[in-house]
C-alpha cells in the first residue's frame, strides 16, 4: 500500500480511485491531479514508483488543497464559531439536531441518536 501524505491509499484501485481515500480529495480533485501530473488514470496505486508519489504530492500542495488534518481542524473551528455566536445553525449543532432545514417530526434518526420512549409507566395493582 502506497503512502501518500500520511494516508495509506489502496494499491488494488486505479490512481483516481485511491487519491479519494486522503480526506478533502473527492472525484473531481482526484481526476484534476491525475491530470495535471501527466500519469496514467488507469494504472493502479500499487505501480508507483516513488518519483510518481513526489509528482501527485507536489501536485496537491502545489495547488493549495486543505487536506487530513488542516482540513478537519477548519471544520471543527468554524463549527465552534457557529457555537460561540450562537447562531441558529450552531445552535442545532449543539442540540445535535439536523442543521440544514430538514424534518425533525419522524426522521433525522442518524443525528438525534436512538428513539428514547417516552410515556405513562402502568404501576402493578
Amino acid at each position: 500500500m502506497p503512502r501518500l501524505l500520511g494516508v495509506e491509499i489502496p494499491g488494488n484501485k486505479k490512481l483516481a480511485y485511491s487519491l479519494r481515500y486522503i480526506y478533502g480529495i473527492g472525484l473531481t480533485r482526484a481526476l484534476e491531479i491525475v491530470q495535471t501530473t501527466g500519469l496514467d488514470p488507469d494504472k493502479r496505486a500499487r505501480d508507483l514508483n516513488e518519483e510518481e508519489l513526489n509528482k501527485i504530492t507536489e501536485a496537491i500542495t502545489r495547488a493549495g488543497y486543505k487536506i487530513e488534518g488542516d482540513l478537519r481542524r477548519e471544520i471543527v473551528s468554524n463549527i465552534k464559531r457557529l457555537q460561540a455566536i450562537r447562531c441558529y445553525r450552531g445552535l442545532r449543532h449543539l442540540r445535535g439536531l439536523p442543521v440544514r432545514g430538514q424534518r425533525t417530526s419522524t426522521n433525522a434518526r442518524t443525528r438525534k441518536g436512538a428513539r428514547k420512549t417516552v410515556g405513562v409507566v402502568s404501576s402493578k395493582k
